[in-house]
C-alpha cells in the first residue's frame, strides 16, 4: 500500500522556564519522526531534559531555501514532523512561516499546537492597554529604516509590540523617543527566566535606566499607542499658523465633507459657522 502524506507539527517551545511547555507537545515530540529545529544544540537540550530521542535536523533562516524543499518530500514520503524554535511558536519572526505557506501550496496537512508566547505574555504584564495591539517584531539594524517605519506608525493607536537585541536596543529608544514622543513605555527583560525583569516607564525614563544598566538578555519592547490628546494637540499646532481656508481645505484632504469641515474649523476657532462657511464658498 502508498504510504499517505504525513503532517507538519508547529510546537512552540518554553521562551525560558523549561516547565512551560505542554504536555500535547510533548507527547508529539514523542510521536513524530524527525523534529526540524532552529538549533538542534539548543533543541537538544530541551529534548534531554524530558527524555525524548528522536532524530533532529536544523531547519533556520540560513539554510530554509535548501531545506524547506527537503522536509517537503519527506512529508509527502509520509513521515510526521515536528518544527520547533528555540523558543516560542514558529512562524513568529522565524521562517517557520515559510513551512506553512508551502505546506498551504502543497496541500500538506499541519498543525498548530497552542502554547508559550513572548508576546502575549509581555503584554500582560505591561500594564498596557491589551484591547488593541500590533506586533512589529524587528526594527531594522539600517537607522534610516528604522526610522522610516516609526514614521509610519506614528499615528497608531494601538499598544506597539517589538522585539529588540540588547546592543540595538538603547539606539531604538532614543529613535522612539524623538519620533513617537515620550510615552509610556514597558521594557520586558529575560521573561520566564531566572532574571526577569520589567521596566516601566516614559521612554525617557528607561534610556536612563540603560545608561546605568548594560542591556543583557532578550527584549520585548511594549509602546503605548498615540493617545486622542497626542492627536488634539497635534492638530491644533498643525492649524494655528494656517488662514482659514486652508484650514478648511485641511479635513477636507482628510477625507471630510466640506459641511464637516467647516463644522471643525468652527469649533477648533471658537467662531460661528456662517463665518467660516463664507471662507468655503470658493472651495
Amino acid at each position: 500500500m502508498t504510504k499517505t502524506k504525513g503532517k507538519l507539527y508547529i510546537c512552540p517551545t518554553p521562551i525560558g522556564n523549561l516547565e512551560d511547555i505542554t504536555i500535547r507537545t510533548l507527547n508529539t515530540l514523542k510521536e513524530v519522526d524527525l523534529i526540524a529545529a532552529e538549533d538542534t544544540r539548543h533543541t537538544i537540550r530541551l529534548l534531554n531534559h524530558y527524555e525524548i530521542k528522536k532524530p533532529l535536523t536544523s531547519y533556520h533562516e540560513h539554510n530554509k531555501d535548501k531545506k524547506g524543499p527537503e522536509l517537503v518530500e519527506k512529508l509527502k514520503a509520509g513521515e510526521n514532523i515536528a518544527l520547533v524554535s528555540d523558543a516560542g511558536m514558529p512562524g513568529i519572526s522565524d521562517p517557520g512561516e515559510d513551512m506553512v505557506r508551502i505546506c498551504i501550496e502543497e496541500g500538506i496537512d499541519f498543525e498548530v499546537l497552542p502554547g508559550a508566547s513572548a508576546i502575549i505574555t509581555a503584554l500582560v504584564a505591561s500594564g498596557l492597554s491589551t484591547e488593541r495591539f500590533s506586533f512589529e517584531g524587528f526594527l531594522d539594524r539600517n537607522k534610516k529604516k528604522r526610522r522610516e517605519r516609526l514614521e509610519k506608525i506614528k499615528r497608531d493607536d494601538r499598544t506597539l509590540i517589538f522585539y529588540e537585541s540588547p546592543h540595538r536596543l538603547t539606539d531604538s529608544l532614543k529613535d522612539m523617543k524623538e519620533i513617537l514622543g515620550d510615552r509610556l513605555v514597558t521594557v520586558a527583560r529575560e521573561l520566564t527566566k531566572r532574571y526577569e525583569e520589567l521596566i516601566r516607564g516614559k521612554i525617557s525614563d528607561v534610556i536612563e535606566h540603560f545608561k546605568e544598566n548594560n542591556p543583557r538578555g532578550e527584549f520585548v519592547l511594549l509602546i503605548e499607542g498615540r493617545s486622542s490628546l497626542e492627536e488634539s494637540d497635534e492638530e491644533k499646532n498643525s492649524w494655528e499658523d494656517i488662514s482659514i481656508q486652508d484650514h478648511i481645505l485641511m479635513y477636507i484632504n482628510k477625507g471630510f465633507t466640506k459641511k464637516e469641515a467647516v463644522k471643525k474649523v468652527a469649533k477648533d476657532r471658537n467662531m460661528h459657522k456662517r463665518e467660516v462657511y463664507k471662507y468655503s464658498i470658493d472651495i
